[in-house]
């Protein structure tokens, strides 16, 4: 018997990792999906009248070991895939993409789920019975439910296409970032590199039977190189590189790939009617229509841009007055910005790092989710685990009761993807009267313990493992019934409100004082670098925010249009980009063929929501400051009314009642210093 088709006899049911072998993936997955093929007979040939519990809940529960499966198998090839992971993906893909084309294409259940939709009215429904419906209607009608048989097939080809087209993209960015190495052998050429990155450089160096010191395009060693390495010389051949991934025209190259899938999606959209791919996902999303979107943009860009541009005008004359630069370059940008930064605020993000050894963080996280929501967390072992670098805790609440199993992984490694991300083994959801907890993970790529020093964030780092720790109490405290409305599962512009929203607590004395602690001595962080670190939050935001704004604008540029007559992608880059510009292009790079956010994640025409994002959390932590950041009154309606709710109703009505009112812009930009504080 094959482990994935049977129930997990595992602490907590967690997934027997250790368990499952590879060649267990893809009969797992046929056996599910035929398993989920018979439970869809069964609501379609039921001969009693089509109703909210035999038709829309029933349809609510099919395939769920199908989903297990997958969780297990997509979140493997993100974080530990392999060659053969790699090979399955595109075996399995085409598989599930035409299992998911199977049920939305059914006349017979589609039948059935209007029927119940017809007569919703007359229907005695909850708030979240009635969105799920709504749900399940839609997820027919705007997945080809009402098109002809011949547009049907059109659409399962396209669909096909697309799922091992986003695929090819994903592995392509992968291998690229995985290949590049840049060995140094002279130390010379490394003055202004701190201490650990250089014991981080060599250890990787020695790891792989080599002289000298080695970096590559993972963030833990690219980042501290473009931000401290004097040689510039060596400072553009890294950022040149991490630019043209998959742009090289060889056999990883994503041009075709992108044009490809740009164009599908467009042809998609128009054979459901609609007149561009972003009409057809922001229909789904806070924000609605393109051209709100735009204006968005648009308008924060107006705000922003004076300020980048005085910014950059400044970088530029203190590059040229310290080294004589005369025309500022990308790889330039972080270096002298830290310089910057360090002469005007006298504040070096490796005098911070030894304040946030990663384990301190950690528990400072789970201490500030302890005052605010009154959730524990414990370390076990009892859980089984993908790679031993990974941490796993029970979360418990105030009652003892359990709320959540929390998986870690911070460190980067070949089979792991760079950036950093939440995910889900299991969604929460109640059945049976029973409330199934969910298994929630984060995955980061932050520099790894060397031979001397423990593992030491940076405070970008900091941010980051609170952001992703933000998604991860949404998920976990998620209360809902049906799973598809559960934790994350809510418009894609307002995912990012719990996530952007932890990340403030970063900024205050009170919960630096939780754990921001020196790893040697154990003293905690001078409360004049905590200062520090609040006057230069909003350090270089005009050009920070230009360069957010640019993506945003990249996306549209590729999804908001008819994309057919766009032949070259960096000419069409180029274009996106020229109203957000500051640093000359440089022409070996693109952006588009490794900007897997919009063509391999989730976020195509979604990438605006960080930005939309900002404006919620920026306007909800107003509400905390004025209570106090540890309110527990504002907490629990923080919890009750945001992280509880997934996607019940309409995120809009959730804000509010936890707010009192709708967002403003003005919060964000009195945090950003784009506007005056009064």
């Amino acid at each position: 018997m094959n482990i994935l088709n049977t129930y997990f006899n595992t602490s907590y049911n967690t997934a027997p990792f250790s368990e499952i072998k590879d060649t267990d993936f893809l009969p797992a997955f046929k056996a599910a999906i035929d398993d989920a093929k018979l439970e869809i007979d069964a609501i379609v040939h039921t001969e009693d009248e089509a109703s909210f519990e035999n038709t829309i809940e029933a349809l609510e529960f099919t395939g769920q070991q199908l989903d297990r499966i997958a969780n297990i198998f997509f979140n493997l090839n993100s974080a530990e895939t392999s060659d053969i992971i790699q090979k399955i993906a595109q075996e399995v893909s085409p598989l599930i993409t035409e299992f998911s084309n199977d049920i939305t294409l059914n006349e017979a259940l589609f039948k059935k789920v209007k029927a119940v939709y017809d007569r919703k009215d007359t229907l005695d429904l909850t708030t979240e019975q009635s969105t799920l419906l709504d749900k399940k209607y839609k997820s027919f009608a705007r997945n080809g439910a009402n098109l002809s048989e011949e547009k049907k097939q059109q659409l399962r080809a396209i669909d096909k296409q697309l799922s091992q087209l986003k695929l090819t993209f994903g592995e392509n960015v992968l291998a690229e970032t995985n290949n590049f190495e840049m060995l140094v052998t002279n130390g010379d050429e490394l003055s202004g590199l701190p201490e650990g990155e250089l014991e981080a450089a060599k250890q990787l160096a020695e790891s792989k039977d080599k002289e000298g010191w080695l970096f590559t395009l993972d963030y833990p060693s690219y980042i501290p190189f473009m931000t401290y390495a004097d040689n510039r010389a060596l400072r553009k051949k890294l950022a040149i590189a991490a630019g043209k991934k998959a742009f090289k025209g060889d056999a990883l190259d994503n041009q075709k790939n992108v044009l490809q899938i740009a164009k599908l999606r467009f042809e998609r959209a128009q054979l459901l009617g609609y007149k561009t791919h972003a009409h057809f996902i922001l229909e789904e999303r806070m924000a609605k229509t393109p051209q709100k979107v735009e204006d968005f943009l648009e308008e924060l860009l107006v705000k922003a841009k004076p300020a980048a541009i005085r910014e950059f005008k400044e970088l530029q004359e203190f590059a040229n007055t310290l080294d004589g630069i005369d025309q500022l370059e990308k790889w330039d940008s972080a270096y002298y910005a830290e310089k910057l930064k360090q002469k005007r605020f006298d504040l070096d993000d490796e005098k911070l790092k030894p304040y946030f050894k990663l384990e301190n963080v950690i528990n400072g996280a789970f201490k500030v989710a302890q005052k605010l929501f009154g959730l524990e967390f414990e370390e076990i072992t009892s859980i089984d685990k993908y790679h031993k670098d990974v941490l796993t805790y029970k979360v418990t609440d105030a009652n003892s009761e359990l709320v959540a199993i929390f998986y870690a992984d911070f460190f980067p490694r070949p089979g792991k993807r760079n950036g950093a991300w939440m995910t889900s083994y299991k969604p929460q959801f109640i059945k049976a009267d029973k409330n199934e907890r969910p298994h929630i993970s984060i995955v980061c790529n932050f520099t790894k313990p060397t031979k001397t020093k423990p593992s030491l964030l940076t405070f970008n780092e900091v941010t980051t493992l609170f952001h992703e720790f933000g998604h991860a109490l949404h998920g976990m405290l998620a209360n809902t019934t049906y799973p598809s409305l559960s934790g994350t599962s809510v418009f894609w512009d307002f995912v990012e409100l719990p996530s952007q929203i932890f990340e403030n607590w970063c900024y205050e004395k009170e919960a630096l004082e939780l754990f921001a602690t020196h790893y040697q001595t154990g003293e905690l962080i001078p409360m004049e670098l905590v200062q520090k670190i609040k006057d230069s939050s909003a350090f270089h935001e005009g050009m920070q925010t230009l360069r957010q704004l640019s993506f945003g604008l990249l996306d549209m540029s590729w999804h908001g249009i008819d994309p057919t007559s766009i032949a070259d992608v960096k000419a069409h880059e180029l274009k996106a980009f020229e109203g957000s510009q500051l640093f000359p292009d440089v022409k070996e790079n693109c952006m588009s063929t490794s900007f897997s956010h919009i063509f391999q994640g989730g976020y195509s025409s979604g990438y605006y929501s960080y930005k939309w994002a900002e404006v919620l959390d920026a306007d909800a932590f107003e509400f905390f400051k004025e209570k106090g950041i540890f309110n527990k009154e504002v907490a629990t309606k923080f919890m009750e009314n945001v992280l509880s709710q997934g996607g019940i109703e309409d995120p809009m009505v959730l804000y509010k009642r936890f707010r009192g009112k709708e967002p403003q812009p003005d919060a964000l930009l009195k945090r950003a210093g784009l506007m005056p504080a009064n």
